[in-house]
């Protein structure tokens, strides 16, 4: 069922005029899992006529919503890229809610390998909703060659899954990947816990890569804690050249989300503003080859960073050499303190 939430009727993008960037809520379930996949599509309402837009499919932390993200979906839809926000009914907002003694319990059964297949497979889903004529004119509109999986957090893992992440059980690869997304954008990635080869586990991710985090960005939650330098061991795991890292100075884990302070109220919008600006750079590099706009962008932001992404020769990105990221990766695991 489609709900029309910023406007009285579904936007038509054919007939969209500059104006401010709206969303709508859409309703789903998946019979064949007998489970609702709601999601929220952020889409720019300044679209030329006959143009393509292209699409990020995101997905939300552990306890997170469709709601989330919004900064995001916001400045990504003001410049001509929709976001289609999944919300995972196994590890979403309703985790917080019932006896707050149980919540250790609750997060573990969210964390289970099952539920991380399940968050690839709502993307999965979602994105064949959109594409399909039932969800109104926006399917028809999607440039089908740049679709880009994102996620912050448990939704960084689910992104890594939905472009070729795997893990195996019973001598056998148990995967979830989508060949339609082309790229991803992975912000404060755990680790794949549990695995002892990280690098099999993303051996298969060959699409041009985004990772995104801090030198505060620490999970510590009721029975969880994650170290900063967790996000740069799945950075580093990842073998193939076409990846791109930017670590932020202090901040924290949840700097990425809504919540306004988190990390320091200067700080804080500042991080979310660049976070937003480097996606975009990131996407002209990996689909059109053009690094000026991240010149421009580090150019800008190089006082918040700790590890600046340069700007790659070929038409995809590379990080910095892989001896100082794991440099890197090794001073951030001193002195660290949980974020706030």
């Amino acid at each position: 069922m489609l709900l029309a939430v910023a406007a009285a009727a579904p936007i038509d993008p054919a007939q969209a005029q500059s104006a401010a960037p709206s969303f709508i809520d859409f309703d789903w379930t998946d019979a064949a899992r007998s489970r609702t996949v709601p999601a929220r599509l952020h889409w720019p309402t300044n679209i030329a006529p006959g143009s393509r837009v292209p699409l990020i499919v995101f997905s939300h932390g552990l306890g997170g919503s469709r709601r989330g993200y919004s900064y995001l979906g916001r400045y990504w839809a003001a410049r001509g890229i929709a976001s289609l926000h999944v919300q995972h009914a196994g590890s979403d907002s309703s985790l917080w809610a019932g006896n707050p003694l149980a919540v250790v319990d609750r997060l573990q059964r969210a964390a289970h390998e099952s539920e991380a297949l399940g968050r690839a497979r709502d993307m999965r889903f979602a994105l064949d909703r959109l594409l399909s004529s039932g969800a109104g004119p926006y399917g028809a509109q999607i440039d089908h060659r740049r679709i880009v999986a994102a996620g912050h957090s448990y939704g960084a893992n689910t992104a890594l899954i939905a472009v070729g992440a795997r893990v195996m059980r019973e001598g056998q690869w148990v995967e979830a990947r989508d060949p339609r997304f082309a790229a991803a954008i992975v912000i404060s990635a755990p680790p794949f816990y549990g695995e002892p080869d990280l690098a099999s586990v993303l051996s298969k991710i060959t699409v041009p890569s985004l990772h995104v985090t801090a030198t505060n960005d620490v999970i510590q939650i009721p029975g969880y804690h994650s170290p900063a330098a967790d996000r740069l061991t799945v950075f580093n795991a990842i073998a193939t050249p076409r990846k791109l890292l930017a670590v932020f100075e202090g901040g924290s884990h949840s700097i990425f989300t809504d919540r306004s302070f988190t990390g320091g109220p200067a700080l804080n919008p500042k991080v979310k503003a660049a976070t937003a600006e480097l996606t975009l750079a990131f996407l002209d590099l990996a689909f059109d080859g053009d690094g000026k706009t991240l010149a421009r962008w580090n150019a800008t932001w190089q006082p918040l960073l700790t590890l600046s992404p340069d700007t790659a020769l070929s038409p995809v990105p590379i990080a910095r050499s892989r001896r100082m990221v794991q440099g890197s990766a090794q001073g951030l695991a001193i002195g660290l303190a949980p974020s706030p």
